[in-house]
């Protein structure tokens, strides 16, 4: 791509499963990172799993701009680099949002998209609560604190995912213990996802998982995306919070594997 950063290049990829399998670009949420994508792809091996730190997240570059048409560019540059021409798409919450603006900037690269309990067109005031809630630093004395508050975050989730999580996300500065994401992209973030909400384009394939006990889909733009897409969309609930993948992951792989191979 032309225009395209070096930072943009720069972005870290976790790959997991089979490296000739039909590739899929995974785009986590915010303050997450790629490697939370493991456990999934370890239940659909078959695929070619491409897990991208977002830019301001994990390991990837954290210089701005931080906003949805650079993550976007992001996506792109990562699979110019990688020399892949087109992808099913599979994003989580705010990686949801970028993966349904990625389809409308780059129909021709998106085979078919895969939302988990997408984060899209929020309420403002919900999101002006939110990162106010996300300014304050948030540090911890130990490791044990830290995995102790993620788990309480994460009610639901296996002991052993919240281990990983702890392994993989978690850096020491100085004298202290943060997740490793720049507070300021997710500032922006929140920001990103109260935009008005878009839908994916027509002739796009799209599957739509959403957490029943979350609250960021609604019904609306799902009659939205019916509006748009017709018989290519496909809604399937799963009974789980918001991080549904890491909570239900042989349910949420089991929706993939039929969506993206047409297997049972």
């Amino acid at each position: 791509m032309t225009g395209v950063s070096e930072n943009a290049r720069r972005l870290h990829v976790h790959t997991f499963g089979n490296p000739v399998g039909v590739p899929v670009l995974a785009l986590h949420g915010v303050t997450g990172h790629g490697a939370r994508w493991a456990a999934l792809a370890e239940a659909v091996p078959e695929l070619r799993w491409i897990g991208v730190d977002l830019r301001g997240h994990g390991r990837s570059p954290w210089a701005p701009p931080w906003n949805i048409e650079q993550h976007v560019a992001d996506a792109i540059a990562v699979l110019d680099r990688l020399e892949v021409e087109d992808v099913a798409v599979v994003g989580h919450s705010f990686g949801g949002a970028i993966a349904v603006h990625l389809a409308r900037t780059a129909p021709d690269r998106v085979e078919r998209l895969v939302l988990l309990d997408p984060a899209i067109g929020l309420d403002p005031d919900d999101m002006l609560e939110t990162a106010e809630d996300t300014r304050p630093d948030e540090t911890y004395p130990d490791l044990e604190t830290a995995r102790a508050d993620r788990a309480d975050r994460w009610k639901g989730v296996d002991a052993a995912l919240v281990d990983a999580e702890v392994a993989a996300h978690l850096a020491y500065f100085e004298d202290r213990w943060e997740w490793r994401y720049l507070r300021s992209a997710a500032l922006v973030a929140w920001n990103e996802m109260a935009r008005p909400a878009v839908v994916p384009p027509a002739g796009t394939p799209t599957l739509v998982v959403p957490a029943t006990r979350g609250d960021f889909v609604e019904q609306a733009w799902l009659d939205r995306c019916a509006a748009a897409l017709g018989a290519d969309l496909t809604v399937r609930p799963v009974e789980a919070g918001h991080m549904l993948f890491l909570e239900r992951t042989d349910q949420v792989a089991a929706h993939i594997r039929e969506f993206v191979l047409g297997l049972d």
